[in-house]
């Protein structure tokens, strides 16, 4: 038998085989991560004539660098483990004590497949990467989308500090449209009242209607008028508005496209996920897109983890934590994933909410029970990918 280890880079991956005997076998291979490199990484199979049934595979999931890498040698039918670099650093620290120091990260890594005889990571279908990358853009244009909306309310407060308390969202519809075509309070006062208030109807689709958008019209006029705000370089802060708000109206747009494209990949996943009370399309898609396969974890406890949503364990001696937070490693974005849902459930959810109560009449913070009721959820979602079966209630 023989192992073939990978050490995962961004420009260059480096591979190393060794035997049964854990003997390395040559020098290790420095291969690109272009075209060329999977053509030299084939050569050196065929060399050797390594095959699925004689040789099985390691490598390190470090970012995204390793999924090209797992996803060739898995068509060529080759049992391949994806090691967390966590694991994988452990591991690979344990080793190193009883062998040479100068040892390649390469042949460790085979070492390690070779004397614990891992379970192969599952295949990552094409759908599932599909969805995996959109959550993951999603993700990063709503941080984005929060950030220009930051900036928005930073000039806000500077120009017209009053503004925020005449609408209850600052980037609704009829606040966005406002602040774009009169974003200063002198913009404001240009206008008249009757004006301004055909203005805001038309804004928000005339669900003010007449005469709810004059009395807000006038409301808006007169905190204009009694601004204690910046009035010097207006013409710099009318631009920044402009320019973010376009941005933001962007992001906006770009956000919707990949949730229709979502829901429709979730809907053909045939997932029962979406029965969870507060779980919908778009948050399952996350929860499939970084689980992958079920199949990965034995046990809930392990997607706990995984989601990094288990106790930070802090304890020296006789001394233990009175406060515990949770230990935040594994997928951020499931952990995100889940802890929104979870926030959501413990309102909606006859079951969920009624532990978060209890945990609450319990003298348990807010946030405590969030996270309680995320990894009973993290439970719950175990449990239904693993018997694919819709969630069911249950009350105490």
């Amino acid at each position: 038998m023989y192992y073939l280890g990978i050490d995962i880079a961004k420009k260059e991956h480096e591979a190393g085989l060794i035997d049964q005997q854990g003997k390395s076998i040559g020098k290790t291979l420095l291969i690109s991560t272009a075209k060329p490199g999977s053509d030299k990484l084939l050569t050196f199979i065929n060399k050797h004539q390594l095959t699925p049934d004689n040789c099985v595979c390691g490598l390190e999931a470090t970012g995204h660098y390793w999924i090209s890498v797992f996803t060739f040698l898995s068509q060529l039918g080759f049992k391949v483990t994806a090691f967390n670099p966590l694991q994988s650093d452990a591991l690979r620290n344990f080793y190193i004590r009883k062998t040479k120091t100068d040892t390649r990260d390469a042949f460790l890594i085979a070492q390690v497949i070779r004397i614990d005889a891992p379970e192969a990571t599952p295949f990552l279908e094409e759908e599932l990467l599909q969805i995996r990358h959109l959550e993951r853009l999603r993700y990063s244009l709503v941080d984005q989308s929060s950030d220009i909306k930051r900036k928005v309310i930073t000039l806000l407060d500077q120009i017209f500090p009053e503004y925020e308390d005449l609408f209850s969202e600052v980037f609704g519809a009829s606040s966005s449209e406002l602040l774009f075509h009169y974003p200063m309070p002198e913009d404001i006062q240009s206008i008249d009242t009757d004006s301004l208030a055909t203005f805001l109807n038309e804004a928000s689709n005339r669900a003010y209607g007449k005469k709810r958008a004059r009395k807000k019209a006038t409301q808006i006029k007169e905190s204009a008028a009694e601004s204690f705000g910046i009035t010097m370089g207006t013409d710099s802060f009318r631009t920044q508005i402009h320019l973010l708000l376009e941005q933001l109206s962007l992001l906006d747009r770009q956000i919707q496209q990949i949730d229709e494209k979502l829901s429709t990949l979730i809907q053909q996943q045939a997932t029962y996920l979406p029965t969870i009370n507060g779980i919908g399309d778009v948050t399952t898609a996350v929860i499939i897109g970084e689980i992958g396969s079920i199949k990965r974890f034995d046990r809930p406890a392990q997607l706990v983890a995984f989601a990094g949503l288990d106790p930070a364990v802090k304890q020296s001696g006789k001394f233990n934590a009175t406060e515990v937070h949770i230990s935040k490693r594994g997928s951020p974005y499931l952990r995100r994933a889940i802890w929104g849902a979870a926030f959501s459930a413990s309102q909606c959810d006859p079951a969920l909410s009624q532990f978060y109560n209890k945990l609450r009449d319990n003298g348990k913070g807010h946030y405590v029970a969030v996270g309680a009721v995320a990894r009973k959820l993290t439970h719950i979602i175990f449990a239904i990918l693993r018997d694919n079966k819709p969630y069911e209630p249950h009350m105490k």
